[in-house]
């Protein structure tokens, strides 16, 4: 195992406890000492307006939210310095043979300009940064040669991948997961490391 993956799973296993930390501490209703945000450290002016439940929601999602951050950014990274390693630091733009698959390339493309056309900040000049989670499955599958070493098996990856990216849904647009979703997602991200 290469240092930098060592660290991402050390990173994420790190998040997994501190998950798991915090279910102890609300199943046996415990302080076991650790840090907590208290309400003042949310924005004072409007979040007091919006309803408990859905402030209880929201706390709740945002641990999945915080796992999922992670994960996506380690991926992107991965992917990012495999194939730099494989292939240079031009990549993205190699054509012979295709490394990033064309449909892929314009999408990132696209949401590349509907941002800059917004006149918001730009999240990145990197074109990796715009694709979906959906998209860096497709572009280890498009290069499963340099993947197989990171990867136990393609089917494998691609049955994770789908789920993951099924389970990414309600925590990408604001919904509530069922507690079945909890565990599904919690079991899928131990098959993935």
């Amino acid at each position: 195992m290469k240092c930098l993956d060592a660290i991402r799973l050390f990173g994420m296993t790190s998040l997994m406890i501190e998950g798991a930390l915090d279910a102890v501490e609300k199943q046996f209703s415990v302080d076991l000492g650790r840090p907590i945000e208290s309400a003042d450290d949310k924005d004072g002016e409007y979040f007091p307006q919006f309803e408990d439940k859905v402030r209880s929601e929201a706390s709740q999602m945002a641990e999945h939210y915080e796992v999922f951050y992670c994960l996506e950014l380690s991926t992107r990274e991965l992917i990012k310095t495999t194939l730099e390693a494989s292939h240079g630091v031009d990549w993205w733009n190699k054509t012979s043979p295709e490394i990033v698959p064309s449909a892929v390339k314009q999408n990132a493309a696209a949401n590349m300009k509907r941002e800059l056309d917004s006149g918001v900040t730009t999240l990145s000049t990197d074109a990796l940064d715009y694709t979906t989670f959906g998209e860096l499955g497709e572009i280890v599958r498009s290069n499963w040669q340099v993947f197989s070493d990171t990867f136990n098996s393609q089917g494998a990856f691609n049955k994770i991948m789908s789920s993951l990216n099924t389970l990414r849904a309600p925590i990408a647009h604001c919904s509530s997961m069922a507690p079945d979703e909890v565990v599904r997602l919690r079991l899928t991200l131990r098959d993935w490391f």
